[in-house]
């Protein structure tokens, strides 16, 4: 696609509401060179499809998962180094305790977790905490999905069972007990019988952060490679104004920021992301952070 080469333009973005971008829907932080169309739908990751297979959108947040399987089959996309969410997703593996006795991470192997689709990027950070924090052995889950990838091209593994159309939700099956566990996504669900398979999600997090100094990031700001290519300046101006919004924000209380900006915070996290992406047979190869950013946005840094 063809940009203005110069000027002012506008940029049709995916970006779900939040505090880190309050500032930038409301247009409390503006800009004489770039005005923004918020065309995306409520639910940000309901326009990630159409981002990858569609290429629709000049920009907006992306699952990393989704952004890696999306570089392996050359959609032409490139990250920005500014993270829209983020956070440490322990609490976020559940079971229904009126249905299943008392659970721990290693008591996983042998039963049934569902979770929305086998890419998921939560699913991802939390099979690698799984993993690696807690010794299971993630080939003895049954891994109940719903949806397929964002990227038309990606098949699931064989081990991942995928439930006929029609079926209840992940969120139902789990308080009917027809699950052991679930990733219900981003919200757990707000009922007294649902409890974290962590038993010290707070810690959890906190010994994560000691231990690699990174928050795991969900969706990152993703542009096309024509917009970065063509209109660096648009691209810097852009970046400007997420970070300006991010600035208007309130302060995270614990002192970790779990939304990094600029390469040198985004490194760690986007490494560890790749290891385990491949890991899990996400993607087939191991990308260098670097890769994921071009000429325009690896320079980009916290302003």
């Amino acid at each position: 696609m063809s940009y203005p080469v110069s000027g002012p333009l506008t940029l049709e973005v995916n970006l779900a509401d939040s505090d880190l971008v309050r500032a930038f829907k409301t247009g409390e932080v503006k800009s004489d060179l770039v005005s923004i169309n918020f065309s995306g739908p409520k639910v940000a990751n309901q326009g990630f499809k159409p981002m990858v297979r569609e290429g629709k959108f000049d920009g907006g947040e992306l699952a990393i998962v989704t952004f890696l399987q999306a570089l392996e089959y050359g959609k032409p996309l490139v990250l920005m180094p500014a993270t829209m969410v983020g956070r440490f997703q322990h609490y976020l593996l559940v079971y229904n305790a009126d249905k299943r006795p008392p659970m721990g991470p290693k008591d996983l192997e042998g039963k049934r977790v569902g979770i929305r689709a086998w890419t998921q990027t939560t699913a991802m950070w939390l099979r690698a905490h799984l993993q690696h924090d807690y010794g299971v052995d993630l080939s003895k889950i049954t891994w109940v999905c719903w949806d397929d990838a964002h990227p038309a091209e990606y098949q699931d593994p064989d081990f991942v069972v995928r439930v006929p159309a029609g079926s209840k939700s992940v969120d139902q099956m789990l308080l009917d007990g027809d699950l052991d566990a679930a990733i219900p996504g981003y919200d757990v669900i707000k009922e007294p019988q649902i409890k974290a398979i962590v038993p010290d999600v707070a810690g959890a997090g906190r010994a994560f952060w000691d231990k690699y100094h990174a928050v795991t990031v969900n969706h990152i700001f993703t542009i096309k490679k024509d917009l970065s290519h063509q209109r660096p300046d648009a691209v810097r101006e852009l970046y400007r104004m997420l970070s300006a919004s991010k600035a208007a924000a309130p302060a995270p209380k614990d002192g970790i920021d779990p939304l990094p900006f600029g390469m040198a915070a985004l490194r760690k996290p986007l490494e560890l992301a790749i290891q385990y992406a491949l890991e899990q047979k996400l993607i087939t190869r191991k990308f260098t952070v670097d890769e994921l950013f071009d000429d325009a946005t690896r320079v980009l840094e916290k302003l």
